[in-house]
């Protein structure tokens, strides 16, 4: 990792990036199954293992469905846990997704976002993780291999202080295999920045514990309002992670991320990689005397809603565009959006934009084209207006 205490710079796809996380987090075990574009995560843990540089041993298993269950099963025992999946993998895992919020597994499992079929395609669509939304899980979305790297410490301080599991993504082709330079942190910066695995979940014969009991209806409920309770706690405990992240290492991060709103007539609002097009983009519109601003939504699960308040209060219009599509809703990132503004005095209307799905290349000049579609319309649509720009 270069001299003691020091930072070292690298060319690293995001898949890579996140498995120098994974190394700098002291990931105890990840159980891992390989499916594109996740792949080259598993591949470079390997790599890291082999050279002795990461601690983490490596399960292979039969399924997704197993690797989740095989990491809850672990972090539930008293161990760092990790894993990562994407598309049909995660939509496997259904289930023991469900299963790891509510037995309170502070697993860390990154999701590479990729169109789920059919038909069969492989390339950035959010709907495979925010068919997800519901499970429990703390979603983070990241726009470049550097974010990926410094989720993976954040989503572990996150998710074992609060006993939630944590879910960072980032999208197929546009960060996964994209090469840009890292910086990789110093082990000792990591080390004091993240603790050690809780104890709270050691193994003791001592004093035996069951998970996943059968209880009564009110067990239940009060089962649900506590991870309720956590994930409303979420919030300000990841303000304090990225604030503390950003003193040891110079990179800011917040829930949301405004770009030239404070005049904005319109706000353009997206997730993930298609941030920093939309920033050029409003960098070409403000060119030519239109107020237009960006907000980066990084904390999608939980909604952080008084951020989105707080920047979005003052436009005369918001467009959200959204690189997935739930049928006979439209685009989901809207649709919340619209639900954090309901009863907020002078709320803009929300217009809805559905690009990019199944991967669709959206450019500079898309965005652009959007945002003067949604100065245009009068009224926004119920279910949001498909742009059919850009490349396959």
């Amino acid at each position: 990792m270069g001299a003691a205490g020091s930072a070292q710079r690298m060319i690293l796809s995001g898949d890579y990036a996140v498995a120098y996380g994974v190394q700098l987090s002291r990931t105890q075990l990840a159980p891992v199954y390989p499916i594109t574009p996740q792949t080259p995560i598993l591949e470079k843990l390997s790599e890291l293992v082999y050279q002795g540089t990461c601690t983490a041993e490596l399960m292979t298993v039969e399924s997704e469905h197993t690797a989740m269950a095989a990491a809850l099963s672990a972090s539930l025992a008293g161990v760092r846990v990790f894993t990562a999946s994407a598309s049909q993998g995660i939509l496997y895992m259904h289930e023991m997704l469900h299963f790891a919020a509510s037995t309170r597994a502070p697993v860390v499992m990154v999701g590479v976002n990729r169109a789920h079929s059919t038909p069969w395609a492989f390339w950035a669509d959010h709907t495979d993780s925010l068919s997800q939304r519901d499970t429990g899980w703390v979603q983070l979305y990241s726009e470049t291999p550097q974010e990926a790297l410094d989720l993976v410490p954040i989503s572990y301080r996150v998710a074992e202080q609060l006993f939630v599991p944590v879910m960072p993504v980032f999208e197929a082709v546009y960060v996964s295999h994209t090469y840009e330079p890292v910086e990789i942190p110093a082990q000792e910066l990591v080390d004091s920045f993240l603790p050690p695995f809780p104890d709270q979940f050691r193994l003791n014969t001592d004093e035996p514990r069951n998970y996943g009991v059968a209880t009564s209806a009110q067990g239940y409920m009060a089962n649900r309002r506590r991870l309720a309770a956590a994930m409303g706690q979420v919030p300000g405990v990841l303000k304090q992670a990225l604030d503390s992240w950003g003193q040891l290492t110079g990179r800011s991060y917040g829930l949301v991320e405004p770009y030239r709103c404070e005049d904005a007539e319109l706000i353009l609002v997206t997730i993930g990689g298609m941030a920093g097009t939309a920033r050029e983009a409003v960098d070409q519109l403000r060119a030519e005397g239109l107020r237009v601003g960006v907000l980066k939504q990084r904390l999608v699960r939980p909604v952080p809603v008084a951020e989105l308040r707080q920047h979005l209060q003052g436009a005369q219009k918001v467009a959200v565009v959204d690189r997935n599509y739930s049928p006979g809703l439209g685009g989901i990132i809207c649709q919340e959006v619209r639900s954090a503004l309901q009863g907020l005095a002078g709320a803009p209307p929300v217009h809805g934009l559905i690009a990019g799905v199944g991967g669709v290349n959206v450019g500079v000049q898309d965005l652009v084209a959007m945002a003067r579609l949604a100065l245009a319309e009068a009224e926004p649509t119920p279910d949001g207006t498909w742009y059919e720009g850009g490349v396959a």
